[in-house]
């Protein structure tokens, strides 16, 4: 089978490195980068990290207002669809390449594979809900990383092609992490002791568009009473730049890390706070305290078992969570068991089998 796979954003670097593993053993991959991530510590660094095959195509269609951008994918992708004729095209996740990747493919009726299907934050004003609702309704084949997400799929009415696998990103967690524990030096370079400090991630356009989100955000960050690890988004850093603030001296603005880097980032964290769905995720596997910088989260498990806290973005609230969030039990396999892109590879072979256990 030949098969279009598009990436185009952080979170689709990491989950496409274990697939594509999985996938070329029997099928013909073609790689897409789209280009949404342009910037090296923001792209080419994850390529660099993970191995992952470089692209076959690179759509360079850069930044722009969401409509730009993904009209800007669906046009170059067309024509990289129509050239190679594939059998399959996968999109992930929930950004602007998802979807132009999932309409592209749906316009010229090739079948649409979504990995991390049906997942739902019902707050239809994020962009990132569009995305997914419209990729999932356009999709053929849906492979969801909890069981929550089956669900959700089933109350819209979407059944006889989902799957749970599992979430790819715990796959590639679970490969990775010695690698980077052998490799990164990130610690050393910036004088940080493990526990000695919280890790902080903002870039979500509900943050970053909004000027008296994020202001409140920097307000909280620095009256938390440790050192806090920043590395600022390029979209984060130029909303920054449009505001009239400062930050504490224990507020340490680093540029994005490369994957192995943010790993040894996160698992010798205290505390994590963030926007990222993929982080609440990568904090989740690590067993460190999540605060999520948001109303709402698309991974509610997280939530339900007590290792994420929705904090939203008011100073007082955030600062109490920093100082007083503290899990302790159990965590679950509620993403599956690091086999995620060995059971997609199975479906696509013919062979579905049964759920993930």
């Amino acid at each position: 089978m030949k098969i279009v796979s598009v990436v185009g954003a952080r979170p689709e670097f990491i989950q496409v490195a274990p697939v594509s593993r999985a996938l070329r053993e029997t099928h013909q991959e073609i790689l897409v980068h789209t280009g949404q991530h342009y910037d090296y510590r923001m792209s080419q660094a994850f390529f660099d990290d993970l191995g992952i095959p470089a692209p076959d195509y690179n759509l360079e269609v850069g930044s722009g207002s969401h409509g730009r951008q993904t009209a800007e994918i669906m046009v170059r992708l067309e024509e990289v669809l129509l050239k190679e004729r594939p059998d399959l095209v996968i999109v992930r996740g929930d950004t602007n390449s998802t979807l132009g990747g999932a309409l592209a493919a749906s316009k010229l009726h090739i079948p649409v594979a979504h990995i991390e299907a049906g997942e739902r934050s019902f707050n239809r004003r994020m962009p990132e809900e569009i995305n997914r609702l419209v990729a999932d309704r356009v999709a053929d084949l849906h492979f969801c990383a909890s069981r929550m997400a089956v669900e959700n799929l089933a109350a819209e009415g979407i059944t006889g092609s989902v799957y749970w696998v599992g979430d790819v990103m715990l796959d590639a967690m679970l490969q990775n992490r010695p690698i980077a524990q052998r490799k990164s030096n990130v610690l050393q370079c910036l004088n940080l002791k493990p526990r000695g400090y919280s890790l902080v991630t903002i870039h979500r356009a509900g943050n970053t568009d909004d000027p008296a989100r994020l202001r409140q955000i920097v307000i909280a960050l620095n009256r938390v009473p440790e050192i806090v690890v920043f590395p600022v988004h390029p979209r984060t850093r130029k909303a920054l730049s449009q505001l009239d603030v400062q930050f504490a001296r224990h507020v340490r603005l680093i540029e994005p890390v490369g994957y192995l880097d943010m790993i040894v980032l996160e698992e010798n964290a205290r505390l994590i706070a963030t926007d990222s769905g993929g982080v609440q995720r990568e904090a989740y596997f690590l067993g460190i305290p999540c605060l999520t910088l948001r109303d709402e989260t698309e991974w509610v498990e997280t939530v339900k078992v007590g290792w994420n806290k929705l904090v939203g973005t008011e100073p007082e609230r955030i600062v109490e969570a920093w100082t007083h969030f503290a899990p302790s039990g159990e965590r679950p396999p509620i993403f599956g068991n690091g086999t995620a892109a060995r059971r997609i590879a199975q479906i696509l072979n013919g062979n579905p089998g049964g759920d993930v256990q």
